[in-house]
């Protein structure tokens, strides 16, 4: 039996990447994961490392998207980050941390991108 909310958020991560490949985005790779946690799309961007989290929702859902990237997501995200910039090499290339919001209304997505949603430090 599958998990209705994987299934939603499978559903979300693809659409995010079209978005992003329509937006001049190069996704090199869709759920990265080391042992600190999972990183849903790693991108590349005019020269920029973008690690990417992709929070999908239905319309009216008690939380948004964007609020449901939480300070210990934000955290998990910069460690897992740090540790794939070691592994390919390229721990002084500029980086940064994008949120990518899906929201499903009906059938209908509505997707938004918050571009530097957190820095480094913040995390």
């Amino acid at each position: 039996m599958s998990d209705p909310g994987k299934e939603l958020g499978k559903q979300g991560e693809a659409l995010a990447a079209a978005f992003l490949e329509r937006a001049g985005y190069r996704i090199v790779a869709r759920n990265y994961r080391s042992r600190s946690g999972e990183l849903d799309l790693v991108a590349e961007e005019k020269g920029v490392v973008a690690f990417i989290e992709v929070k999908t929702r239905r319309e009216g859902a008690a939380v948004g998207p964007f609020e449901a990237v939480t300070a210990a997501k934000r955290r998990q995200m910069v460690k897992v980050a740090m540790e794939y910039l070691v592994r390919q090499g390229e721990g002084e290339r500029p980086a940064r941390f994008d949120v990518v919001a899906v929201t499903l209304i009906g059938n209908e997505p509505r997707i938004e991108l918050m571009k530097n949603a957190f820095a480094l430090d913040e995390g």
